[in-house]
């Protein structure tokens, strides 16, 4: 695209995000370039009697396989009417979310330009649309006690071949049915999403063909293989380089993409369809064997699918390709079935309205959708055709009109299934939809079909690949335009945004007390007080599943991974106690003997009290006399609840001088300030911003009793190829300067006077704070060392003999002569190769030694990096990523928009809590072991993670793998407890205690996982990963991880259903869309623009996230500001991250925890503007603003009241970013709108949707 050079630009800290690169195309839309090319048989043509267009054959059925919601809002789960729930949702574990990823085409969601008579079909072999209700009447439902089940995605037997251009034509009725009934659309209860997604265009269909389907068959159309394109929604830019493929020839803009992943069929592209309209005739073929549809559990166990006449039977299945996803068996209780609720319900854009985020007026290049009144795009033959009506039973009237209404809640947007032993007989064909009404645009009525209703056609985009049939379509006569074939539904599918909702909605109102074993807490993203009754919040610990496998055998067929997610000093909110010090005297803490496990709950005391036996490894241990009780008549002590480690899960000790480094007390910690005063940094301004900023930090050094002075002392030294040591003993009237220019055997050239307390240093302090930016304001060096830099606060530690932490502020490559000297190594020809992996490993061994010492001495290194150019972080970040310690970069940094997040940065990481020269270790029960540890830590052996430094940001992950056999009585347990020295320099143990339950049956397992967790272990173990594999190998594991994952659940507890459902656990129906954001981060999957360097950093800053950090930097936080009320505390409700979610009326705020965009929409309203930026006009906003006005009006105040309160949550200042529609930056914001295909090759969630569920097929096959 024309901008893409414009992430240069901006790419420094913007790229940070791992999310994917800036999506070029409207989410769903463009054909990938490969997949342009299948010809497209042109299904469409002269209406035939009943009133469809040839190419939708009088079928209704339920929605195709893909797309499982209703279109509106989203939940997928949510559209049937609430009543009806019960019988037709499929349950997780007993609801588990099938959706039906039978095979789809290309979405379309406009209308399709009027030239030429439109067919009105829109998807090939069987594939459904997704498109608006009808809009006619209301709709009405089959009886609600109708169990429906739609048949078979997948299609068996031969399909043809892609060049194939139509199929024989159905020889009967009966034929035709069973053709149909091959389409299985699985489907919790589908989503409110709005009715269809993408308005149509306005040159629509003409309006003339009043579509009345035909009433017989009412079977679902068979869905073809997935190779089909996925619909897209809104037509979109197209991609500069598609998922698979070429660049779509520009003259087709719009072809829908087929669905990247498919479940069946060639993928290779194929010529681009003929041009002439009437190049495919219709007549679908009749070739695909009868399936008996009917095979669906009626019951919470069904899996998202459209209804279809359960007396179907009567046609044997043939068998499926793969086996497919089953629905859930009535089985396992359903885990979640709210899910399936109707849910909140996103508005959709009326019909009427151009699509949603662009409207602008038809552009070849860049795809945005006509503009309503926008001349109608040059239609594409083969790629337009008015909507098909086939989803689901002929239920046309049944949607909610879709034009300006938004998705009407109570609608059908989904059908109900039909009453069992209900004929299959025709439905009436009043049902099937009134004529389109004047004004409605020219969307033909359609219906909303089980999960996601037919979508109307886009223009520009291409029909049905040939030799797919057109199930249930009477033979056509050949049409003027092929008709378009249709894309799963977003709104059909899972979405964050929906089960974030609902999350909130069943969990953030009580509070979470942890005095149950094995309970799942809320969502990161669900605010909730925890209360602490035995184990430990899910603020210090989170585990990826609350239920473990009982065996390694049901551990390694579930593939799911068995891991604690640990932030040991994690800040609590302030309505939380913080973790009691207990003190047990000269004796310390209480011990079992044999495994060392500290004193918890899981204790039990016996023989009255005189002994207790560990619940780790059961030996039984004498109790001290100082530390006996009676027992009560339950077996407890009686001062159980008085004292913290017999009722708490988290609590500190106070430990003994045996817990001390060379049996002493430790001496409280120092902080040294480590300043590069080369040109460029004297140039760029960090010099002066440190030191004036310095002068008021250090009134703020952390401290245990705000009312008490800091014990902490504190020393300053300067560097360019030499060092500058600075003397600033209280009795000094001038601070003295000794510079050590023999670099190569570092010493520190003076004890006394270098750390010094700051109240009685103050005065010699603040002048050498003064001094240091004149000294060196004239430099002409340009040339920095690093190694010596930290070898320099090494040895000042140890001649002080404490713990500390060295602040370094560095701007270049080390390429002065000296230990550590580094080589410009940047090659961006290895990205995507084997070799790829040494860049990020640390070019020389020197750091690697050196973090071994630092982490000895209890040294932890914080870097704070303001690079021009390559600085090789991957090399400089290993003593910090050792250490315990952070780095922060800020690339081409400008003092007047950097200060402000350098600053505040720099605050916090001065003042946080931090714990020195610390140690952790994880115990386990009999039967399972900690064996693998990710985060920033060093470690000596296999048990002990070291840590020089451990602040309240970092977290440990830990994973754990089976040695023995668990129980299901007693449960696993861990106790991880952390030996650190506090800032106060004690000596103190922080221990906490988790207990999760075991279960012998997968059904179990798969019922109390979080997702969220498993993400951020996934992204940490990929993240290692590239250290010794190529990218893509790491990308393949990880894909074919969550494959096993899915398919062993669908496999083992879900009740038997057709292969083309996808079917999800309930905790899990996440997975695919997280999992895919993770997949085409930048440091996995990056853009041509993405730095080594930036890489480098996001890779070491992932790898101490916590869980509630990993999960918005994967899937960032969209805000629609336009909804905004200031009258209520609560926030809009965010909206899922696709461009066509944005309206060009609105004003977003994305925040992904590094950054913070505004977007604001060409569109938004005057009044809006004004209260955020003072100004009506659009024109007249300033894109380079990193902070908004203070106005005087409540919109202003309270928008800059969130944006603050947003930042006060993260770990690092956000800057924020005004994005203007159409500008350049955009390309920027748009790389964070991972529901959409990243511009570096990364899958729209659709599309990876569909591929996953191939993968699955493949696997169960």
């Amino acid at each position: 695209m024309e901008n893409e050079h414009v992430y240069l630009q901006v790419r420094d800290e913007l790229r940070m995000n791992v999310n994917q690169q800036p999506h070029m195309a409207t989410p769903y839309g463009q054909p990938q370039p490969g997949y342009q090319g299948y010809p497209q048989p042109g299904y469409g043509g002269d209406h035939v009697p009943s009133g469809y267009p040839a190419q939708y054959a009088p079928y209704n059925g339920p929605g195709s396989a893909y797309q499982q919601g209703p279109p509106q809002g989203y939940s997928p789960y949510a559209s049937f009417p609430s009543k009806t729930l019960a019988t037709n949702l499929v349950s997780d574990l007993s609801s588990s979310s099938p959706l039906d990823l039978g095979t789809r085409g290309p979405p379309t969601s406009g209308a399709p330009p009027v030239s030429g008579a439109q067919n009105y079909s829109q998807f090939g072999q069987g594939e459904n649309q997704n498109g608006p209700p009808p809009m006619g009447a209301p709709p009405q439902r089959p009886p609600v006690s109708q169990p429906y089940t739609p048949g078979a995605v997948n299609l068996p037997g031969p399909q043809h071949p892609y060049g194939q251009r139509f199929g024989a034509p159905p020889v009967s009725m009966q034929h035709m049915t069973n053709q149909m009934a091959s389409m299985q659309v699985g489907s919790t209860a589908p989503s409110p999403a709005g009715p269809g997604y993408a308005p149509p265009s306005v040159s629509q269909a003409a309006v003339s063909a009043p579509y009345t389907p035909a009433a017989p068959p009412t079977f679902p159309p068979a869905s073809t293989a997935s190779s089909q394109p996925l619909p897209t929604e809104a037509l979109a830019q197209a991609p500069p380089h598609s998922y698979y493929g070429a660049l779509p020839p520009v003259q087709q803009p719009f072809q829908n993409a087929v669905p990247t992943f498919s479940s069946a069929g060639p993928t290779q592209p194929q010529a681009p369809p003929p041009v002439s309209p009437q190049s495919f005739p219709q007549a679908p073929p009749i070739s695909q064997p009868p399936f008996s549809t009917a095979q669906v559990h009626p019951g919470p166990t069904q899996s998202y699918r459209g209804p279809l006449p359960s007396t179907q039977s009567s046609f044997p299945r043939p068998p499926h390709p793969t086996s497919q996803p089953s629905a859930f068996p009535a089985g396992p209780p359903p885990t979640s079935i709210p899910s399936q609720l109707p849910g909140v319900m996103q508005p959709q854009p009326p019909v009427s309205q151009p699509s949603p985020y662009h409207s602008g007026p038809p552009t070849t290049s860049t795809g945005f959708p006509p503009q309503v009144g926008a001349p109608p795009r040059p239609s594409f033959p083969g790629m337009q055709g008015p909507p098909m009506a086939s989803q689901g039973p002929p239920m046309a009237s049944q949607g909610p009109p879709m034009a300006s209404q938004g998705p009407p809640m109570a609608q059908a947007n989904h059908i109900l299934p039909t009453q069992p032993g209900m004929p299959p007989g025709p439905i009436n064909a009043s049902l099937s939809g009134p004529p389109p009404q004047p004004g409605m645009q020219g969307y033909p009525p359609q219906q909303n079909g089980a999960f996601g209703q037919v979508r109307g056609p886009q223009p520009g985009y291409t029909g049905p690949y040939p030799g797919q049939p057109n199930y249930g379509a009477p033979p056509a006569a050949p049409a003027s335009a092929p008709a378009a074939p249709k894309r799963l539904d977003p709104d059909s599918i899972p979405s964050p945004i929906q089960v974030i909702e609902d999350d909130k909605a069943n969990k953030g109102s009580e509070p979470f007390t942890t005095g149950v074993r094995g309970q799942a807490p809320p969502l990161v993203t669900t605010k909730f007080q925890v209360k602490d009754q035995g184990n430990a919040s899910p603020r210090y610990i989170r585990c990826t599943a609350y239920n473990m496998p009982c065996n390694s055998d049901m551990a390694k067929q579930s593939q799911v991974p068995l891991a604690a997610v640990i932030k040991p000093l994690a800040p609590l909110p302030p309505d939380e106690t913080p973790p009691y010090l207990v003190d047990h005297g000269e004796s310390g803490p209480i011990r079992c003997n044999r495994c060392k496990a500290y004193m918890c709950p899981y204790m039990q005391f016996i023989e009255g009290g005189r002994r207790f036996q560990c619940g780790f490894c059961n030996c039984v241990t004498e109790v001290p006399p100082n530390y006996f009780q009676h027992l009560d008549h339950t077996g407890k002590r009686v001062d159980c609840y008085d004292r913290p480690e017999l009722s708490m899960g988290s609590y500190d000790f106070m430990t003994t001088v045996d817990y001390c480094k060379n049996n002493k007390f430790p001496q409280p910690p120092a902080f040294i300030f480590l300043i590069d005063v080369s040109y460029n940094a004297v140039k760029n301004g960090t010099v002066g911003i440190v030191c004036q900023e310095l002068k008021t930090l250090l009134d703020y050094l952390p401290r245990e009793n705000p009312d008490v002075e800091s014990n902490i002392r504190v020393g300053f030294v300067t560097y360019n190829k030499v060092l500058h040591f600075y003397n600033v003993k209280a009795s000094l009237a001038q601070p003295q300067m000794m510079v050590v220019s023999d670099v190569a055997d570092m010493f520190v050239p003076l004890l006394d006077g270098f750390l010094v307390s700051v109240s009685e240093s103050r005065v010699v302090i603040e002048s050498l704070l003064d001094q240091i930016p004149e000294m060196f304001a004239d430099t002409r060096e340009t040339e920095t060392v690093f190694g010596p830099v930290i070898q320099a606060g090494l040895e000042a530690l140890k001649a002080a003999d404490c713990a500390g932490k060295l602040f370094v502020f560095h701007s270049s490559l080390p390429i002065a002569e000296a230990p550590g000297k580094l080589k410009n190594r940047e090659d961006k020809k290895l990205v995507g190769t084997d070799k790829e992996k040494t860049l990020f490993q640390p070019q020389v061994s020197f750091y690697n030694t050196l973090a071994k010492e630092c982490v000895a001495q209890g040294c932890c290194v914080d870097l704070f990096l303001f690079p021009n150019q390559y600085v090789d972080v991957a090399t400089l970040g290993v003593v910090p990523t050792s250490t315990g310690g952070s780095i922060y970069k800020y690339t081409y940094f400008q003092a007047p928009s950097d200060q402000e997040r350098f600053l505040n940065d720099l605050r916090r990481d001065v003042q946080k809590q931090v714990g020195f020269d610390a140690v952790m270790r994880v115990r386990t029960s009999t039967g399972i072991r900690a064996t693998d540890f990710f985060g920033a830590f060093y470690m000596s052996n296999t048990t002990d993670v070291e840590l020089a430094g451990l602040d309240c940001d970092k977290t440990v992950t830990v994973e754990f793998r089976h040695d023995d056999k668990l129980s299901e009585e007693t449960g696993a347990l861990m106790q991880c407890a952390v030996l650190y020295t506090s800032c106060s320099g004690q000596r103190r143990l922080r221990i906490h205690n988790m207990a999760v339950n075991c279960c012998s049956q997968l059904a179990d397992l798969y019922r109390n996982c979080e997702t969220d967790t498993i993400i951020n272990f996934f992204a940490k173990y990929a993240y290692r990963s590239v250290l010794s594999s190529p990218t893509k190998n790491v990308r393949d594991s990880l894909v074919n991880q969550c494959a096993q994952i899915l398919a062993c659940y669908r496999k083992n507890c879900a009740s038997p259903s057709s292969a083309g459902q996808l079917i999800l656990p309930e905790c899990m129906k996440l997975l695919p869309v997280y999992l895919n954001c993770v997949l085409k981060s930048d440091v996995l999957q990056p853009g041509a623009d993405v730095s080594l360097d930036d890489r480098a950093y996001l890779r070491q800053l992932v790898s101490t996230m916590d869980v509630a950090e990993s999960h918005v930097f994967f899937y960032p936080h969209l805000l629609p500001l336009q909804k905004l009320d200031v009258e209520s505390m609560a926030l809009p409700m965010a909206v899922r991250d696709s461009e066509e979610r944005l309206s060009r009326g609105g004003v977003y705020l994305l925040e992904n925890g590094l950054n913070i965009f505004l977007w604001v929409g060409v569109s938004a309203q005057q009044e809006l503007l004004q209260n955020i930026f003072g100004t009506p006009a659009f024109s007249q906003i300033d894109p380079n603003m990193t902070s908004l006005p203070a106005l005087d009006n409540p919109f202003s105040k309270r928008l800059r009241e969130i944006i603050e309160s947003v930042r006060a949550q993260r770990s690092r200042y956000m800057k924020l970013m005004v994005v203007k529609q159409e500008d350049k930056l955009e390309l920027i914001f748009k790389h964070f709108l991972v529901e959409d295909k990243s511009n570096s090759g990364g899958a729209s969630y659709v599309d990876f949707l569909c591929h996953m569920h191939k993968e699955i097929r493949q696997l169960l096959s």
